[in-house]
C-alpha cells in the first residue's frame, strides 16, 4: 500500500512525499527509522480499473529493467556518486517512463529525499522488493554490494522467465488454435448436425449430449458470457489489489501443492540473502528482520517475521522462533541457524542458505518447463480426440442404422 507523508527531518527540514508499506503502522516504522519527525500519514487514493490497466502498458518490460539496474550496479561500483550516476543513467535510457523516473528520483534526491523515498515516490516503475533493498542498503551503507546482488537477482530472474516463455510459446499456439476451432464447432457446427441425429434416434454418447448442450447455450448466450467473464476479471483484479486479496494470493503461493515448489524456495532465497547483507552491514538481529519483513514481498511472510522480531527482544533464539513456522520454514532452516548461533557464523549461514535455495529453485523452475511442452501436449490430444470422437462415433451409429 502507499501512503503519503508530511514530516520533518531532525534539522527542521520539511519533507512531503509517499512510502510503501503493508499498512499505516508499518509505514510510521520506517519513517521513523530514516530519523523523520511524522507530521501526517495518510493512505494515498486508490487508482482506478482504467488507471491501473493504463499502467500497465505503460510498464517498464523486464529487460529495460534489468539493463537499469546492472548499469546502476555498474557505476556504484566505479565510486560515482548516486545523482551522478543517476544523471548519467538518464541521459543513457531511452525507456521514456523509465526514462521519467530516473529524472524524478534525481530531482527528489538533490530535494534532500533518501533514494528510497524518491524510489518509493516512482512504486508503478519500481516493485516493493527494491525500494526495500535500497533501504537496507541506508541501514547498512553498502549500497553497492545491494545494487550488485539487485542486478544479479534480475538477471536471474530475467532468465528464468525468459525460457518458462520460450517453452511456452509453441503450446500457447496450438492451445489457441484448439480452442478456437472447438468454439467454433461446438458453437455453429455441430448444432447443425443435431437435427440429424435427433430423427435418426441414433443413441448419443454422453460425452456428446454434453457438447451439443454447450454449443446450444454458447451459440444464443455467447455476447452475455464474453461480458460476464470481463466483470469477472475485473472484480478479481480490484480484488487483489486490496489487503485481503493481497493475503490470500500470498497464502496461496505457499500452500497450493505445485505453487508452492515454486515459490518456496525463490522467497527464503530472498530472505537469507536480505538477512546475509544486513548482518554484514552490521546491524542486530532483531532489527535486521524488522526490515526483513518489508522486504520479502509476502503479506505472511512480513508477519511472521515481525514476530520473529519481537521473540528475539524477548530472549528466544532465533532458530526455536523460526521453529515455531514449518509451513513457512524447512527444517533445514532452523537447523542451519542454529549452527550459526553456536560457532558465531550467522552471516555465512544466511549465505549458505541463500545459495542453496537458489539453486533448489532453479532446478524447481527447469523441471517443471521441461515438463509443460509434453504435459500440454497429451492434454491437448486428449481433448482433441474428445471432441472429435463425440461426433465420429454417433456419424458411425448413423451409418449403420441406414446400412
Amino acid at each position: 500500500m502507499k501512503f503519503k507523508y508530511q514530516a520533518k527531518t531532525k534539522g527542521g527540514e520539511m519533507q512531503i512525499g509517499f512510502v510503501e508499506a503493508g499498512n499505516r503502522d508499518a509505514a510510521a516504522n520506517i519513517l521513523a527509522s530514516h530519523e523523520l519527525f511524522v507530521l501526517s500519514l495518510e493512505q494515498a487514493e486508490k487508482r482506478g480499473f482504467i488507471e491501473a490497466i493504463s499502467s500497465y502498458f505503460g510498464r517498464v518490460s523486464r529487460k529495460d529493467m534489468i539493463v537499469f539496474t546492472r548499469q546502476l550496479a555498474t557505476l556504484l561500483e566505479a565510486r560515482l556518486p548516486l545523482n551522478t550516476a543517476l544523471k548519467t543513467l538518464y541521459e543513457q535510457t531511452k525507456q521514456p517512463v523509465l526514462r521519467e523516473a530516473i529524472f524524478q528520483m534525481a530531482e527528489d534526491i538533490d530535494a534532500g529525499l533518501s533514494f528510497s523515498q524518491a524510489m518509493a515516490r516512482q512504486g508503478t516503475v519500481f516493485p516493493e522488493f527494491y525500494v526495500e533493498m535500497v533501504r537496507a542498503a541506508e541501514i547498512t551503507g553498502n549500497l553497492n554490494e545491494i545494487a550488485s546482488f539487485l542486478a544479479d537477482y534480475a538477471e536471474k530472474e530475467g532468465a528464468l522467465v525468459s525460457k518458462a516463455a520460450s517453452a511456452l510459446i509453441y503450446p500457447a499456439i496450438v492451445v489457441s488454435l484448439f480452442v478456437a476451432v472447438g468454439f467454433i464447432m461446438v458453437t455453429f457446427v455441430f448444432p447443425q448436425i443435431q437435427p440429424v441425429f435427433e430423427r435418426s434416434g441414433v443413441q448419443l454418447p454422453i460425452y456428446t449430449r454434453i457438447l451439443l448442450s454447450s454449443g446450444t447455450f454458447l451459440g444464443k448466450w455467447w455476447p452475455a458470457i464474453i461480458v460476464a467473464l470481463i466483470f469477472m476479471v475485473i472484480l478479481v483484479l480490484d480484488y487483489a489489489r486490496t489487503n485481503e486479496g493481497r493475503a490470500l494470493i500470498d497464502d496461496s503461493k505457499i500452500k497450493l501443492p505445485i505453487l508452492n515448489k515454486i515459490y518456496l524456495p525463490i522467497v527464503i532465497s530472498r530472505f537469507s540473502n536480505a538477512a546475509a547483507l544486513l548482518i554484514h552491514g552490521g546491524i542486530p538481529i532483531a532489527q535486521a528482520f524488522e526490515v526483513i519483513g518489508h522486504m520479502v514481498g509476502n503479506v505472511l511472510y512480513g508477519d511472521i517475521i515481525h514476530e520473529i522480531a519481537e521473540d528475539i527482544r524477548q530472549g528466544t533464539l532465533l532458530s526455536q522462533s523460526i521453529e515455531k513456522y514449518p509451513e513457512y520454514f524447512p527444517a533445514l532452516v532452523p537447523q542451519m541457524i542454529s549452527v550459526g548461533e553456536k560457532t558465531g557464523k550467522m552471516e555465512q549461514i544466511f549465505g549458505r542458505l541463500a545459495s542453496y535455495y537458489s539453486r533448489e529453485s532453479d532446478n524447481v523452475m527447469n523441471s517443471i518447463v521441461d515438463l509443460i511442452q509434453p504435459v500440454l501436449m497429451i492434454l491437448i490430444g486428449v481433448m482433441v480426440g474428445l471432441l472429435f470422437a463425440s461426433i465420429l462415433i454417433p456419424l458411425y451409429r448413423l451409418t449403420a442404422t441406414f446400412g
